[in-house]
């Protein structure tokens, strides 16, 4: 009886184990963003503003997938007809450090980023980013699983979450130390499904983060598919110049001065408004 009872614990262990390593998942993420932008009467008119504050929330409003095992995820947005531009206006929206495709390795502690800069694909190599975060006492449910508050709070260049217009920002001065500011985040975890990720860069809790705000910006969870049938694969990307993140960003800040140079250039001549906002880094 007693060598019964030790072979279906034995046999137990080794079930919860296998179902372990093979757990995996899906999971939908709508994002949406606080905006608030005055811009000068003179150049913008009631009307146009109007119509750039339409324009610009459904730029913000996406949906991604993060596709996860135990052990890692890929993140990116889900493919959408792009929305149409508004007569006699352009948008060009450039999020500084955005991933098109983010890959998280939560055993190895690493992260492969692969973005599309005016053209030119990178594919960012570094370690993640550690996260402070403090465990909360607060519960909600986000669907049918129970979550858990936590939070932490975390240094930012002041540039780093704003929204400029056509340039209209100071890029910095290498003797110039940036301005930095504390925000705080607040995540919604649950340890119904046991993975250590997340969407976006955000990792490092004991279980999905289903509902994360950084005081801009809110991306939250709307479904979910545990263990489908067909067996998922999780692939790191492959494509694009391999860069550190610091190198990365200096790229970016580059790009993104050159773009602003180019349309002081072009000022005038676009038989329209152009509309060109930086967001982020």
């Amino acid at each position: 009886m007693k060598r019964t009872i030790i072979l279906v614990g034995i046999l137990s262990m080794f079930l919860l184990s296998a179902t372990a390593q093979d757990f995996q998942g899906v999971a939908t993420y709508k994002t949406k963003r606080k905006l608030d932008i005055k811009l000068d009467s003179t150049q913008v008119n009631s009307e146009m503003h109007q119509r750039m504050m339409a324009m610009l929330k459904k730029q913000f409003e996406k949906t991604y997938i993060l596709t996860f095992d135990k052990e890692s995820s890929v993140y990116k947005e889900e493919e959408a007809l792009e929305a149409p531009q508004a007569g006699g206006m352009r948008m060009v929206v450039m999020t500084a450090g955005a991933s098109d495709i983010l890959y998280k390795n939560i055993k190895e502690n690493r992260f492969t980023s692969q973005s599309e800069v005016l053209g030119k694909i990178f594919l960012v190599k570094d370690e993640l980013e550690k996260q402070d975060w403090t465990l909360e006492k607060d519960t909600k449910f986000i669907g049918e699983y129970t979550c858990h508050k936590a939070t932490m709070k975390r240094m930012i260049e002041v540039r780093e979450s704003g929204i400029s217009i056509n340039g209209d920002r100071d890029f910095d001065d290498e003797n110039t130390e940036p301005e930095m500011r504390e925000v705080a985040v607040t995540a919604w975890y649950t340890m119904q499904i046991p993975v250590n990720s997340g969407p976006a860069r955000f990792h490092g809790l004991p279980g999905l983060i289903l509902e994360v705000n950084d005081g801009e910006e809110t991306i939250i969870c709307s479904k979910i598919v545990l263990n489908p049938k067909e067996k998922l694969t999780v692939k790191e990307p492959v494509k694009g110049k391999e860069i550190s993140q610091k190198d990365f960003e200096a790229v970016v800040e580059k790009k993104m001065q050159e773009q602003a140079e180019k349309y002081e250039h072009r000022r005038g001549d676009d038989g329209g408004h152009r509309i060109e906002i930086r967001v982020g880094g």
